[in-house]
């Protein structure tokens, strides 16, 4: 590499050159990117740019290359895909051409018109080619409007051709039915679909109304009533305009009575009075909205003679001296309506304009007629009266179904099965009663207490059930809130008071002291030091007494174990280590022949001793020292000739 040959020279070891100017010797490089891509390429130099003969272009092929077409990269160019038939209902869908225009009418039978106008709106689907007529719905016109013809195709003549929207323009005359036309403009998305479509639109035209509906928009004629008061002229000024008021009906001096809110109508039209009851949810009355009908009402009526038949249910105006006006009703006084007094204590908006433009009032400052809330009366719970439990009892002070106090299930699951046993004697004058001794048993999962007292001979007392299950307060607890015994109160010689009978506890189940131990954030000090101390000298005792048991085991039951473990070890083949012995000494520092079960059992693994097999189970048994020591001697006997 590096070297060039010299002309003519054959290219044999000893015929090439260096040059040893040349410092450049990479290479050039044949990738790269155009348009995006990348391509290779041939080099056109060499190592060191150093020009080839090799891989350029001659001069035909450079002209060849400039007359030629160019095309992509990756080879010629692919047709492009038709584009995708589009159904008309899809491309043309929720557009309509709208088209302004109108017909005219003959009127034969009126003398004030000759004909009518009528306006349309002609709509085009250009989805399907259909059309529709509708017809604006004018107030009060008396003419049947709106769909004037459906939406179809519409012929257009005899020969069965349709309406297209080619044949639809601005300023022409169309026939459907029978029936001309005149289109004179049309909506912005018309004019421009039209227009980009080729088609050129006339100008538009105006719109012609009608003349006579044009005639009814003038102002009418004013004429002057000849009569003081016009009944009419009161209708047409006040029509749909109401007073309304806010009024209550206190009828609680009856029996039975309550009070109901209404809302009370005056109709400025005719002076008329409607009362209407509001009613609230779950009121228990029927829901008739009307207590009284729209009506005048009299106010003052003409006393009733002898002649008067008492069969006629309803007055009539001569009867009537005077009636309800609009200047009998104000916020803050009472009126009586057909035998009831209503008191009015609010009003609406419109209500105080009117009574301020009239009559210049200017107060309407509503009346508050909510009653103060009764004083709460406190529940006086009565004394216990001694029967079932206090909970029990006091339910029946809350609710006429007595429902069971809710317990604690978390508590009653977690001391399922758990009870304290505690001895107690009576404290009596009585001498007999002070022999007598009772069990006392206290639940943890219910806190309830009972009391049992075995059978004594020749005692003379039915032994048994002394109390049942049960709470029982402390002496001094108040009922509403009363303090039951818990275990904590339960100690070596302390008194316990049931239901006036008083109690010395003695002695306790040894339970009693592993649940204290298990819990002691639950008692006091006091309690927990009580029962250690008094169960200190038995549990003393209970350790002697099994330290002797365990300090030596039976020589001949020993005998026969190690005499059959010699045997099951020789029937294996098993062969001991004899390191053995030395390793069990070198472990007893003191020479007391005693291990700790965790060096013993240490060493057997080191020796793959089968300490699993049930023959070393029973001997290791036999050699165990108290809890945690082996005596090792009486266990190496096995491995011994």
């Amino acid at each position: 590499m590096g070297s060039q040959p010299v002309q003519g020279l054959p290219l044999l070891p000893g015929s090439s050159f260096r040059d040893a100017t040349k410092t450049a010797f990479h290479r050039s490089q044949t990738l790269n990117y155009k348009n995006g891509f990348a391509f290779k390429r041939l080099p056109t130099v060499g190592i060191g740019r150093e020009r080839l003969h090799v891989n350029q272009l001659s001069q035909a092929e450079l002209d060849e290359l400039s007359n030629k077409r160019p095309t992509l990269t990756y080879g010629q160019p692919k047709q492009a895909l038709p584009s995708d038939f589009i159904p008309a209902h899809v491309a043309f869908d929720k557009k309509v051409l709208k088209f302004n225009g109108y017909f005219q009418e003959d009127v034969p039978i009126s003398t004030e018109e000759h004909f009518r106008v009528r306006q349309v709106g002609i709509y085009y689907y250009l989805e399907d080619d259909s059309m529709s007529v509708m017809e604006p719905i004018v107030e009060n016109s008396g003419i049947p409007q709106g769909k004037f013809i459906k939406r179809q195709r519409l012929p257009k003549n005899d020969r069965g051709d349709h309406y297209h929207w080619k044949d639809l323009n601005r300023s022409i005359n169309i026939t459907i039915y029978g029936k001309t036309f005149r289109i004179v403009d049309c909506d912005p998305f018309t004019q421009t679909f039209l227009e980009s479509q080729g088609i050129e639109l006339n100008p538009p035209e105006k719109m012609i109304f009608d003349p006579y509906t044009e005639l009814r928009k003038m102002p009418l004629r004013m004429y002057v009533t000849p009569s003081d008061f016009d009944q009419l002229k009161q209708f047409l000024a006040f029509d749909k305009k109401v007073l309304r008021f806010y009024a209550i009906w206190d009828d609680t001096v009856n029996m039975f009575g309550e009070s109901r809110r209404f809302i009370i109508h005056y109709y400025l039209a005719d002076d008329t009075v409607e009362v209407r009851e509001c009613h609230e949810k779950n009121n228990g009355r029927d829901p008739f909205p009307v207590l009284i009908g729209r009506q005048r009402l009299p106010k003052k009526i003409v006393e009733k003679k002898d002649t008067f038949p008492t069969c006629v249910l309803e007055i009539s105006d001569q009867e009537v001296l005077e009636w309800f006006t609009a200047k009998d009703f104000a916020v803050g006084k009472s009126v009586t309506l057909l035998g009831r007094t209503f008191f009015l204590y609010d009003c609406d908006e419109f209500t105080q304009r009117f009574y301020r433009d009239k009559f210049g009032i200017s107060d309407f400052q509503p009346v508050d007629i909510k009653k103060p809330p009764p004083e709460e009366v406190k529940q006086v719970i009565p004394p216990y009266n001694g029967y079932g439990f206090v909970e029990d009892s006091l339910q029946n002070c809350f609710s006429l179904i007595p429902k069971p106090p809710k317990k604690n299930i978390i508590k009653m699951l977690q001391n399922d099965h758990k009870v304290l046993r505690y001895a107690v004697t009576m404290e009596s004058p009585n001498p007999e009663d002070r022999k007598r001794r009772f069990v006392l048993s206290y639940c943890l999962a219910t806190d309830m207490m009972s009391i049992y007292e075995p059978p004594m001979r020749n005692s003379g007392i039915i032994a048994g059930k002394y109390l049942g299950k049960t709470r029982v307060p402390k002496p001094g607890s108040n009922t509403d809130s009363p303090i039951y015994y818990e275990p904590a109160d339960l100690t070596i010689g302390a008194m316990v008071e049931v239901f006036g009978h008083r109690f010395v506890i003695t002695d306790a189940d040894l339970y009693v002291l592993h649940y204290i131990e298990s819990n002691l954030e639950s008692f006091p000090a006091a309690v927990v030091q009580s029962m250690r101390d008094h169960f200190a000298p038995r549990q003393e005792a209970t350790e002697a007494i099994k330290r002797l048991e365990r300090s030596e085991p039976d020589e001949q039951e020993l005998e026969a174990v190690v005499a059959e473990m010699r045997e099951h070890l020789q029937r294996h083949n098993y062969l001991p280590d004899s390191g053995l012995q030395e390793a069990f000494l070198q472990q007893d520092r003191d020479g007391s022949g005693l291990l700790d079960k965790a060096g013993f059992f240490n060493l057997c693994e080191h020796f793959k001793v089968p300490v699993d097999d049930p023959l070393f189970q029973k001997l290791i048994s036999l050699c165990s020292h108290g809890e945690s020591q082996i005596k090792y001697p009486s266990f190496l006997r096995v491995f011994q000739c």
